[in-house]
Order: structure tokens, then sequence, then C-alpha cells
């Protein structure tokens, strides 16, 4: 399952060693020896050099290469260091200067400094990260480009039932079976309850499997994430959260501050500007599904959008 929990469970999530977060993958994390990892320097008295780390799963290491190419096309000067391992190590390897850059998520990075955050909108998150966050650190533009928990439905109920919000599901829950990974009841069931009036009919461990129970009928909703590929193959529907039970987590670029310079953080920013949570799902559909490597489609992603 992905690194995605409430904001309650994420500082637990955060203490882990990252795996693929509900159609990342990615297997086989290279740890960094701590001793390759000096100080990148500044970007400007460096000629423009960027080190770009990644956690260990596709998606990471997808948005990572992104990073990476669109700085090359500037030209930076791009060290990768793809698959870390756990936020721990990664934070703590931006916040020394060992990497100038890693790819993030808000929600989760937030959760891992204060795991008392209340904040929920992209908005709120961002303002209370750039509070939070040491001298050190900061973090640029966030993209609309979410990979985060939803409730799912399949299309052909969304037709039948005219369902298209997590509030509209309060008149028809008491007849749906609703699935997820085993600790998706006791995190949210009451929430459900409080913010949406939601009693479900049964609740279903369904783990990695969420996606193809909710296409086969075996639940008709179910805990899937957003750039998770079989959104699309199964022909699958996230409910809006109007009320954001669940936090944001909007790809956000987190810095080495003193690493970076303004061709570094323009050039992101840009690329925040242009990523969406569908272009997100597209890509890791090809990496997931068609097995393409995640240089090359991040490369065919800059091209279209005209950043490389």
């Amino acid at each position: 399952m992905r690194r995605k929990y409430g904001i309650a469970g994420m500082l637990l999530s955060a203490m882990l060693a990252l795996s693929a977060c509900g159609g990342g993958g990615g297997t086989g994390g290279n740890p960094l020896d701590n001793a390759n990892l000096a100080p990148s320097g500044s970007a400007s008295a460096s000629g423009g050099k960027a080190v770009i780390g990644s956690f260990d799963f596709d998606e990471s290491v997808l948005l990572a290469s992104i990073y990476a190419q669109a700085l090359e096309a500037k030209g930076v000067q791009v060290e990768e260091k793809p698959r870390i391992g756990s936020r721990e190590v990664v934070y703590d390897q931006v916040k020394s200067g060992g990497l100038t850059i890693v790819p993030e998520y808000n929600g989760n990075l937030l959760a891992f400094i204060d795991n008392k955050a209340t904040a929920a909108t992209t908005d709120e998150v961002d303002a209370a990260l750039k509070e939070k966050l040491p001298p050190e650190l900061e973090v640029l533009d966030s993209s609309p480009a979410e990979d985060k928990d939803t409730l799912s439905i399949s299309k052909d109920t969304q037709t039948k039932q005219s369902l298209n919000s997590i509030e509209d599901l309060a008149k028809v829950a008491k007849d749906m079976v609703v699935g997820g990974p085993p600790e998706f009841k006791d995190r949210w069931e009451a929430q459900f309850n409080e913010v949406y009036g939601l009693v479900f009919k049964e609740w279903k461990p369904t783990g990695p499997t969420t996606s193809d129970a909710i296409k086969d009928g075996t639940i008709q909703v179910g805990n899937v994430f957003s750039t998770d590929p079989k959104m699309t193959s199964n022909n699958l529907v996230p409910l809006e959260d109007p009320k954001n039970i669940f936090p944001a987590q909007n790809v956000t670029p987190l810095l080495h501050k003193a690493s970076a310079d303004d061709t570094i953080r323009t050039t992101l920013n840009g690329i925040s500007a242009k990523l969406t949570t569908q272009s997100l799902l597209e890509m890791m559909q090809k990496i997931s599904v068609n097995k393409d490597e995640p240089a090359t489609v991040a490369k065919e992603w800059l091209t279209t959008n005209g950043l490389a």
C-alpha cells in the first residue's frame, strides 16, 4: 500500500521505509551511504548543480526524472540519487545539503514535521509548511497533481446512482460494501460518519485488490489512490471530497535553500504549474502497465508540455 494515510496516521508511515503508493511500485531500494552525500554547495557557486533524490517507489522516481531532465535542459548540472528509501533519510539529506531537491507530497511532509497539524486544503498545508520548515529548507509551488486517498466507485455505479461526491453517498451507503486496506475501517469509520453522515452496510478489507474488487462488484466503493493506474483501466470514478476529509497531497518540490538558484526555482515552478493528477495518472499507467522506463515517460511529458 501507499504512503497515504490520514493526518493522524501519517507520522507512522513516515517512520517506515516508503513503499509504492498504490500504483507506484518499485522494489530493491538503494539506501545511500551518507558518506557520499556531502553538501552540494550553492547552485550559483557550483555553476548550476543540483543533486536530486527520490523515494523508493516508481512515482517518486518519475517525478525526480522530470525535475532532472528539465533542469538539464536549462544548463544545470544534475546528479540523480534514485530510490533512497524512507522520508527520514531523504528529509535529513535535503536538510544537510546532501540533496538539493526531492519531489515531496505536501500533506505527508507536514505530518512528518508536525503530527498534530490539522491543515487540510492545499493552501492551508502549504502555509503551515512554510511556517514550520527549518530555515535550511524551502518548498516551492505545489502542483495541482495529487496522489491522495479517494473514495472511488465504478462508472456504472456513478451513472445509476447519480453519485459525484462523498456527500452523495449518505443516501446509499447503507446498501453499500466499502473496502480498503486492513486498517481503513479503524482509521476512517468515525470520521466518515461525523463529517459526511456515512454508515456503510459492511466494511471489507481488500488491500491492494481494492480497485479490482470495485470492478468485479465485491465492493461498491473503495479507498483507491488518485494516481493508481487501475483508476483508468478499471473505469473507476473518484468521488469529490468537498469537506476535505482527506488532506491535500500535492506534489511539491522540497529544496535545500542554500543549494538552489533562481534557475532551479523557476524551472521547478514551471513544472508544477503544468503537472496535473490526470497527467500523473497517465504517466503511471505507462510505467506500471506498459512497463515503460520512468525516464522515457518523463521525457515524453516534458516535450509535450514544452519544458525540455
